[in-house]
Protein backbone atom coordinates (compact mmCIF):
# COMPACT_ATOMS: atom_id res chain seq x y z
CA UNK A 1 0.00 0.00 0.00
CA UNK A 2 1.14 3.49 -0.76
CA UNK A 3 1.48 6.29 1.79
CA UNK A 4 -0.63 6.45 4.93
CA UNK A 5 -3.89 5.09 3.44
CA UNK A 6 -5.88 2.47 5.30
CA UNK A 7 -7.10 -0.82 3.83
CA UNK A 8 -10.67 0.48 4.06
CA UNK A 9 -9.80 3.66 2.13
CA UNK A 10 -8.10 1.56 -0.56
CA UNK A 11 -11.10 -0.80 -0.81
CA UNK A 12 -13.52 2.12 -1.14
CA UNK A 13 -11.34 3.72 -3.82
CA UNK A 14 -10.98 0.50 -5.82
CA UNK A 15 -14.73 -0.19 -5.66
CA UNK A 16 -15.45 3.34 -6.90
CA UNK A 17 -13.01 2.79 -9.77
CA UNK A 18 -14.70 -0.54 -10.62
CA UNK A 19 -18.07 1.22 -10.72
CA UNK A 20 -16.74 3.88 -13.10
CA UNK A 21 -15.24 1.21 -15.34
CA UNK A 22 -18.61 -0.53 -15.35
CA UNK A 23 -20.27 2.68 -16.55
CA UNK A 24 -17.58 3.20 -19.18
CA UNK A 25 -17.99 -0.38 -20.44
CA UNK A 26 -21.78 0.05 -20.64
CA UNK A 27 -21.36 3.25 -22.65
CA UNK A 28 -18.85 1.57 -24.94
CA UNK A 29 -21.21 -1.39 -25.49
CA UNK A 30 -23.98 1.02 -26.53
CA UNK A 31 -21.66 2.71 -29.02
CA UNK A 32 -20.52 -0.65 -30.46
CA UNK A 33 -24.11 -1.88 -30.75
CA UNK A 34 -25.22 1.34 -32.46
CA UNK A 35 -22.25 1.22 -34.85
CA UNK A 36 -22.91 -2.44 -35.67
CA UNK A 37 -26.52 -1.62 -36.60
CA UNK A 38 -25.39 1.29 -38.76
CA UNK A 39 -22.92 -0.94 -40.64
CA UNK A 40 -25.71 -3.44 -41.28
CA UNK A 41 -29.11 -3.56 -39.57
CA UNK A 42 -29.22 -6.57 -37.25
CA UNK A 43 -25.43 -6.97 -37.06
CA UNK A 44 -24.42 -8.25 -33.65
CA UNK A 45 -21.69 -6.53 -31.62
CA UNK A 46 -19.49 -9.65 -31.86
CA UNK A 47 -19.55 -9.51 -35.67
CA UNK A 48 -18.75 -5.80 -35.50
CA UNK A 49 -15.72 -6.58 -33.30
CA UNK A 50 -14.50 -9.19 -35.80
CA UNK A 51 -15.04 -6.75 -38.68
CA UNK A 52 -13.26 -3.83 -36.99
CA UNK A 53 -10.36 -6.08 -36.03
CA UNK A 54 -9.97 -7.14 -39.67
CA UNK A 55 -10.08 -3.47 -40.67
CA UNK A 56 -7.48 -2.53 -38.05
CA UNK A 57 -5.17 -5.41 -39.06
CA UNK A 58 -5.79 -4.67 -42.80
CA UNK A 59 -5.02 -8.29 -43.72
CA UNK A 60 -5.15 -11.23 -41.33
CA UNK A 61 -5.56 -15.00 -41.43
CA UNK A 62 -8.62 -16.50 -39.80
CA UNK A 63 -6.48 -18.47 -37.34
CA UNK A 64 -4.58 -15.34 -36.26
CA UNK A 65 -7.91 -13.56 -35.87
CA UNK A 66 -9.30 -16.40 -33.72
CA UNK A 67 -6.19 -16.27 -31.55
CA UNK A 68 -6.30 -12.50 -31.14
CA UNK A 69 -10.02 -12.38 -30.30
CA UNK A 70 -10.00 -15.62 -28.26
CA UNK A 71 -12.89 -17.00 -30.34
CA UNK A 72 -13.94 -20.53 -31.17
CA UNK A 73 -12.90 -21.28 -34.77
CA UNK A 74 -16.38 -22.55 -35.69
CA UNK A 75 -18.08 -19.43 -34.36
CA UNK A 76 -15.52 -17.25 -36.12
CA UNK A 77 -16.02 -19.14 -39.40
CA UNK A 78 -19.75 -18.38 -39.34
CA UNK A 79 -19.13 -14.71 -38.56
CA UNK A 80 -16.51 -14.40 -41.32
CA UNK A 81 -18.88 -16.04 -43.80
CA UNK A 82 -21.63 -13.55 -42.84
CA UNK A 83 -19.27 -10.58 -43.23
CA UNK A 84 -18.17 -11.93 -46.59
CA UNK A 85 -21.79 -12.41 -47.75
CA UNK A 86 -22.53 -8.81 -46.77
CA UNK A 87 -19.62 -7.69 -48.97
CA UNK A 88 -17.77 -6.15 -46.01
CA UNK A 89 -14.68 -8.37 -46.21
CA UNK A 90 -12.95 -10.51 -48.81
CA UNK A 91 -10.69 -13.55 -48.83
CA UNK A 92 -7.53 -13.76 -50.86
CA UNK A 93 -4.97 -16.58 -50.96
CA UNK A 94 -2.19 -16.24 -48.39
CA UNK A 95 1.03 -16.02 -50.41
CA UNK A 96 3.02 -17.51 -47.51
CA UNK A 97 0.66 -20.47 -46.90
CA UNK A 98 -1.30 -21.98 -49.77
CA UNK A 99 -3.78 -23.59 -47.34
CA UNK A 100 -4.78 -20.31 -45.71
CA UNK A 101 -6.61 -17.19 -46.82
CA UNK A 102 -6.12 -13.60 -45.84
CA UNK A 103 -9.15 -11.63 -44.70
CA UNK A 104 -9.26 -7.95 -45.55
CA UNK A 105 -11.93 -5.24 -45.70
CA UNK A 106 -13.58 -4.33 -48.99
CA UNK A 107 -14.07 -0.77 -50.19
CA UNK A 108 -17.77 -1.17 -49.31
CA UNK A 109 -16.84 -2.37 -45.82
CA UNK A 110 -14.54 0.60 -45.22
CA UNK A 111 -17.21 2.99 -46.52
CA UNK A 112 -19.90 1.50 -44.26
CA UNK A 113 -17.61 1.56 -41.22
CA UNK A 114 -16.71 5.21 -41.81
CA UNK A 115 -20.41 6.10 -42.11
CA UNK A 116 -21.23 4.09 -38.96
CA UNK A 117 -18.57 5.83 -36.92
CA UNK A 118 -19.35 9.36 -38.16
CA UNK A 119 -22.20 10.15 -35.69
CA UNK A 120 -19.95 9.83 -32.65
CA UNK A 121 -16.68 10.76 -34.31
CA UNK A 122 -16.19 13.76 -32.05
CA UNK A 123 -17.56 12.13 -28.88
CA UNK A 124 -14.15 11.66 -27.25
CA UNK A 125 -12.92 15.08 -28.33
CA UNK A 126 -16.10 16.68 -26.98
CA UNK A 127 -15.93 14.73 -23.71
CA UNK A 128 -12.35 15.87 -23.16
CA UNK A 129 -12.79 19.42 -24.43
CA UNK A 130 -12.42 21.04 -20.98
CA UNK A 131 -9.53 18.75 -19.97
CA UNK A 132 -5.94 19.95 -20.14
CA UNK A 133 -3.47 18.00 -22.26
CA UNK A 134 -1.61 17.21 -19.02
CA UNK A 135 -4.76 15.60 -17.55
CA UNK A 136 -5.31 13.57 -20.74
CA UNK A 137 -1.67 12.46 -20.72
CA UNK A 138 -1.95 11.52 -17.04
CA UNK A 139 -5.09 9.43 -17.62
CA UNK A 140 -3.40 7.72 -20.57
CA UNK A 141 -0.32 6.99 -18.43
CA UNK A 142 -2.41 5.56 -15.60
CA UNK A 143 -4.62 3.44 -17.87
CA UNK A 144 -1.53 2.06 -19.60
CA UNK A 145 -0.09 1.03 -16.23
CA UNK A 146 -3.39 -0.55 -15.22
CA UNK A 147 -3.74 -2.57 -18.43
CA UNK A 148 -0.06 -3.58 -18.31
CA UNK A 149 -0.38 -4.60 -14.65
CA UNK A 150 2.54 -2.43 -13.61
CA UNK A 151 2.87 0.48 -11.18
CA UNK A 152 2.42 3.82 -12.92
CA UNK A 153 5.49 5.67 -14.07
CA UNK A 154 5.82 9.15 -12.55
CA UNK A 155 4.39 11.88 -14.77
CA UNK A 156 6.80 13.52 -17.19
CA UNK A 157 8.03 16.90 -15.97
CA UNK A 158 6.25 19.87 -17.49
CA UNK A 159 8.30 21.72 -20.10
CA UNK A 160 9.96 24.84 -18.81
CA UNK A 161 8.27 28.07 -19.93
CA UNK A 162 10.09 29.92 -22.67
CA UNK A 163 11.03 33.53 -21.88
Amino acid sequence: MAGDETPVERTVAVRALEAEFGELINRFRRIVTDNAHRVNPGMLPGAYKVFTTIVRRESVTQSALAEQLLLDKGQLSRTVRELEELGLIQRTPDPTDGRASLLSPTALGLERLEAARAPQQDTMMDALDAWSVADIDNLTRLLHALTAGTPPEPPAPAPAPTP
